[in-house]
């Protein structure tokens, strides 16, 4: 059995966790096993790395420390809970993969394509999403969301032009592989984009049974 591996991606304020929920919901109703995990993070040790990469410090950061605690956190991850999700035949619903890690690390800290390319095929091999939902919005309004959640970790602590360059980041990908991505424009009131995902769920369902 080979499972269906999904990763929601986007920026701060972009509404990923309330609809990966939403996903899950639809998919438990039409009888789907459903992982809900996350990144960085979704085991213990991978959850103390995500303490390391969020909570603010004194000591600034070096991006390819940034790079390679992103990519530690990940190999546990894949090792513990999303390999052995997808060999029993579930559906992984992923808040963040290594989208993000091009989009953040990538765009916004500017380190290299290739060398986020070397490490995503030494942890990940040939593993890859077999679809990736991009929830974009103008950077101001994910901002402003953020903000009102309360403290800010240390990316959302960033200047606009990060960010900025974040959203292009994902953008391009999601331009470059049309095959994989499906844009979800998360501006919109909450219902009008949880149709989107509504559209999404026969494609969904089809490569489940497929």
């Amino acid at each position: 059995m080979t499972g269906l591996f999904i990763t929601l991606e986007g920026p701060e304020g972009a509404g990923k966790s309330t609809n990966r929920e939403y996903l899950a919901e639809q998919l438990r109703a039409a009888g789907v096993d459903v992982v809900l995990t996350r990144e960085p993070g979704g085991t213990p040790l991978a959850e103390r790395i995500r303490e390391l990469l969020l909570d603010p410090s004194d000591e600034k950061m070096d991006a390819d420390t940034e790079l390679l605690l992103v990519f530690a956190a990940r190999a546990q991850h894949l090792a513990e809970v999303i390999r052995p999700a997808l060999a029993r035949g579930a559906v992984v619903l992923c808040d963040r993969f290594t989208d993000a890690t091009y989009a953040y690390q990538g765009g916004g800290r500017g380190l290299s394509v290739a060398r986020i390319a070397t490490l995503e095929h030494f942890v990940q091999g040939d593993l890859r999403p077999d679809l990736t939902l991009v929830f974009d919005l103008p950077v101001d309004i994910g901002l402003a969301r953020a903000t009102a959640r309360g403290r800010l970790d240390r990316f959302e602590q960033e200047g606009r032009a990060f960010f900025e360059a974040v959203r292009n980041a994902y953008l391009q990908r999601a331009a470059s592989q049309p095959a994989r991505y499906a844009l979800v424009d998360a501006s919109l009131p909450l219902a009008q984009v949880q149709q989107s995902l509504d559209a999404l769920m026969p494609q969904i369902l089809g490569r489940i049974h497929g």
